[in-house]
């Protein structure tokens, strides 16, 4: 149906429709997402969680106590870097870390293996950082677009209901409504993955975690 014959009872309904899928952000339901604790522009389930902190998932050594920069220890650098790269497959992640950890000598080990916590745990961080403001940034920018779709649907009532409104006007403004929801819709359907990826780069530190773990002293 072309967005120009669209009755204009059939805008108010249509408003509805698009203010209610952007209630459902990340594929929820409005009660889940007002359950979930964050500012009004974090639109997932998931809680909001700005920033990890080290002692939730490490039982070693503490960081604060290091007595060097992980990134001093250049093949520390090499495979923290490397293992947390965005285009390093996980599998590869962790065999790097898993050679790394069988490597290191035993006398040397805790302050080694600590150090490379530390840089993984830091970049990590780094990533899961922009990861959600990236999703806030898009959470803000459906907000906009659903304020521009009430507008056109306000301005496109006005214009069906004006006997003496230019039909060409009515076929602009429809035709541009249409394609507004159109791109709402698309980009409502990318946000469960944006709300994801923090937690699945949480997940990857916490397995990297593990394969270290299994040889501090």
């Amino acid at each position: 149906m072309s967005p120009a014959r669209f009755p204009a009872r059939a805008m108010s309904p249509l408003l509805a429709l698009a203010l209610a899928t952007g209630l459902l952000l990340s594929g929820t339901p409005v009660e889940a997402q007002r359950a979930a604790a964050g500012p009004p522009d974090w639109p997932c389930v998931q809680r909001l969680i700005p920033e990890l902190a080290w002692g939730t998932i490490w039982t070693g050594p503490s960081l604060d106590e290091l007595e060097q920069r992980w990134w001093e220890d250049e093949e520390v650098a090499r495979v923290a870097r490397f293992a947390t790269a965005r285009d390093t497959p996980e599998e590869q992640a962790l065999t790097r870390v898993r050679d790394f950890v069988a490597s290191v000598d035993d006398d040397e080990a805790e302050v080694r293996l600590t150090l490379l916590f530390a840089g993984l745990f830091e970049l990590t961080d780094r990533q899961r950082g922009r990861a959600i403001a990236a999703t806030r940034q898009a959470a803000r920018a459906q907000m906009a677009r659903l304020d521009t779709i009430s507008g056109m649907v306000d301005d496109l009532e006005a214009l069906r209901a004006d006997d003496a409104a230019d039909p060409a006007d009515i076929e602009r403004l429809s035709e541009g409504l249409f394609w507004e929801q159109r791109t709402f819709q698309k980009r409502q359907q990318a946000l469960p993955a944006m709300c994801e990826q923090p937690y699945l780069l949480e997940e990857r530190l916490g397995r990297m975690v593990r394969v270290i773990m299994e040889r501090m002293p």
